[in-house]
């Protein structure tokens, strides 16, 4: 009986202290979710970004990143709760901000759209993509003058316009500014 005792002992003693061996901490999930994702793994991306999450709630990057995930598989709701919680943790972080406008903007949503893009460039106003965003929603809302307006600050800051956008979006205006 005594010598029973002795190894569920140590055995709990050797199981406690093997374990926390084999534990990831939240940014090793991070990095293995970034990994499965750059490969087009999604559903496994996905997975590592939820065990991330799981051990530690207020990592904004695996929530953005996890959202990236979603919307690539099409669920946009689930992109947008993600982004939603992105910011709720980092409200300063214009990716999410992006993305989330992006994901607006895809579901149709451009007001919401233009209000998270608009938002991203308040975080960081030399946020390139988040103004070829906003002009390209612009465009398709027929604000010419705000999307060229986002085409100049483009410029100014040494960004890259699509060539084809600034054709199209010449041609709807009506004007070569």
């Amino acid at each position: 009986m005594i010598w029973l005792r002795s190894v569920l002992l140590l055995m709990g003693l050797l199981s406690f202290n093997i374990l926390p061996v084999f534990a990831e901490t939240a940014n090793e999930y991070l990095r293995d979710g970034n990994d499965d994702f750059k490969v087009g793994n999604f559903d496994q991306a996905i997975y590592e970004y939820t065990k991330a999450i799981d051990i530690d709630p207020n990592l904004a990057k695996a929530y953005d990143n996890r959202g990236v995930a979603y919307a690539q598989e099409g669920s946009l709701d689930r992109a947008i709760a993600d982004f939603t919680m992105a910011i709720a943790n980092n409200s300063k972080d214009a990716e999410a901000y992006n993305n989330r406008g992006h994901a607006y903007d895809v579901k149709g949503n451009l007001s919401q759209a233009i209000h998270d893009y608009t938002q991203a460039i308040e975080n960081n106003p030399f946020y390139v993509k988040a103004y070829n965003n906003r002009e390209l929603v612009f465009f398709k809302l027929e604000k010419y003058d705000q999307a060229w307006s986002d085409v100049h600050t483009v410029e100014k800051i040494g960004g890259v316009l699509d060539p084809n956008f600034i054709k199209d979006l010449k041609k709807a205006s009506g004007k070569d500014q």
